[in-house]
């Protein structure tokens, strides 16, 4: 109790707190250590969702790096070049799946699953298309990928010269090898617009058909609308009707409107248009040539295509014009011309008289017999009985059929007839020609090419009577190496 009552202090013995002084109990005390009080008991917790959620931490971080390092492994060899070690061409048909096999079947991607991959990753794997694709030396994976995305597909082209028939021009479009399917609907003569088209492979032939008669009937619309206001021409029909009858015409393009005005004068005069393809046409139709020359006895045959016969404009047009020609009907030329005639480099000179216009048909003769005089000689020559009088001489024959005469169409022009519609010149064409004198030996002349039966000139408005190239291999419709548009001499026929 003394002891007790000795540790504390004076006045403050109750006291506790801060300032109450401690007083050790003995010198033993004071030098030990006071205890530190024991910490209070520990909660009990739950450390498992903490651990999940730290290793889910480390995982994803795992992963990330991981997609990180693969995307970029992936977006570099997608951009990279590619194993194509030269351009090449392939036809590319199916789903995406079916594609990436085939073009890596075809060299042309090392990875087809990181082509699908790239083409999934950017969201373009439904917008592949079909078709025949030019891929590039080296494209890489994304160049493939946009190429085919955006249908950058290979294009073939047709052309389609001027003049052709409805006829020829599906003859030439099933010759195609590109173009795929049967002609359900065919079109109307006159129809289709001659032009260079291009398409892609698989496109079906009505389909270009259908798109060459939507172009005509474009061109026509607007050519329509700028026409002159004094022609004499009642529709787009009857447009596209004298074009026709002008782009067979000729296919010099410094000529089409003087020979349009040639017709549009004839026409408001009311004479006949005497063109010489009317009467090919209304004999063949669609055929487009006879393959040789108009005979006699065709000239006035009655067709409705026959403008010899018939007043006006045929029926319907005869061949397909181009623009050019339409564009020179609706604004011919201004002139009182009533005739031409080839002038033999090509072309054709023009009259506006008939006696201006036989002296043209004169000087064309003239232009054509020195051509018979200079041809060689013909490989059968006609034997005649001894003791025939004339053997040593040339004998008295029908005027031969003249020779080709370049034409802007690559036709050979014979010499026209004169107008039905003025009186006859003196020398008609069809007269044989009179009996020639014996030549002396040393102007030993060359014999002339033996002339074919009954062949005729054509028309006064001129133009081509045959083709005597027709269906041979200098036939430019044959021959794709030819171009009816450009000013080329078309080869001169062997004798």
């Amino acid at each position: 109790m003394a002891d007790n009552e000795a540790e504390k202090p004076e006045g403050e013995s109750g006291k506790r707190g801060f300032f109450r002084r401690i007083v050790p109990k003995s010198p033993n005390a004071a030098i030990q250590p006071v205890p530190v009080p024991p910490p209070p008991p520990a909660l009990k917790k739950d450390r498992t969702f903490v651990h999940f959620f730290s290793g889910f931490l480390s995982l994803l971080l795992v992963l990330g790096l991981l997609g990180m390092a693969g995307t970029w492994f992936g977006y570099t060899h997608f951009m990279a070049p590619g194993p194509l070690t030269s351009d090449k061409v392939v036809v590319v048909k199916g789903g995406m799946t079916d594609v990436a096999e085939q073009l890596a079947r075809e060299g042309v991607i090392d990875s087809p699953m990181l082509f699908m991959a790239g083409l999934q990753a950017t969201g373009r794997a439904a917008q592949i298309k079909a078709g025949e694709y030019l891929f590039q030396k080296n494209a890489s994976l994304n160049d493939i990928a946009n190429t085919l995305v955006e249908g950058k597909a290979i294009l073939h082209a047709v052309t389609v010269p001027e003049g052709l028939t409805v006829q020829q021009i599906l003859d030439r479009l099933m010759e195609n090898d590109i173009l795929v399917g049967e002609v359900n609907n065919p079109p109307k003569e006159g129809t289709l617009l001659p032009d260079t088209y291009k398409f892609t492979r698989g496109m079906t032939r009505q389909q270009l058909l259908d798109r060459m008669a939507q172009e005509q009937q474009k061109v026509v619309r607007e050519v329509w609308q700028r026409r002159g206001p004094d022609i004499p021409l009642k529709s787009p029909q009857e447009l596209v009707v004298l074009a026709s009858i002008v782009e067979k015409e000729t296919g010099k393009a410094d000529e089409r409107t003087r020979v349009a005005g040639v017709f549009i004068n004839r026409l408001n005069r009311n004479m006949k248009l005497q063109s010489d393809p009317t009467i090919v046409y209304g004999l063949v139709g669609g055929k487009g040539t006879l393959g040789r020359g108009i005979r006699r006895d065709e000239i006035m045959q009655e067709t409705p295509y026959n403008t010899y016969v018939i007043l006006g404009l045929p029926p319907g047009p005869i061949a397909n014009p181009g623009r050019a020609a339409l564009e020179a009907v609706a604004n011919p030329s201004r002139t009182r011309e009533l005739f031409f005639v080839a002038d033999g480099t090509g072309g054709h000179v023009f009259a506006e008289t008939l006696d201006q216009h036989n002296r043209n048909v004169q000087r064309w003769r003239q232009i054509e017999g020195e051509r018979r005089d200079q041809a060689p000689a013909p490989d059968m020559a006609v034997q005649k009985p001894e003791g025939d009088p004339a053997q040593t001489a040339p004998a008295a024959a029908p005027a031969p059929a003249p020779a080709a005469a370049p034409q802007g169409k690559g036709k050979p022009t014979p010499p026209p007839r004169n107008s039905r519609n003025a009186p006859a010149p003196a020398a008609p064409a069809a007269a044989p020609a009179p009996a020639q004198a014996a030549p002396t030996v040393a102007a030993q002349p060359a014999p002339q090419r033996p002339a074919p039966v009954d062949r005729v000139a054509p028309g006064s408005a001129g133009g081509a009577a045959g083709d005597p190239v027709a269906g041979t291999a200098k036939d430019p419709l044959l021959n794709r190496t030819f171009d009816l548009n450009s000013p080329k001499t078309v080869p001169q026929l062997s004798p």
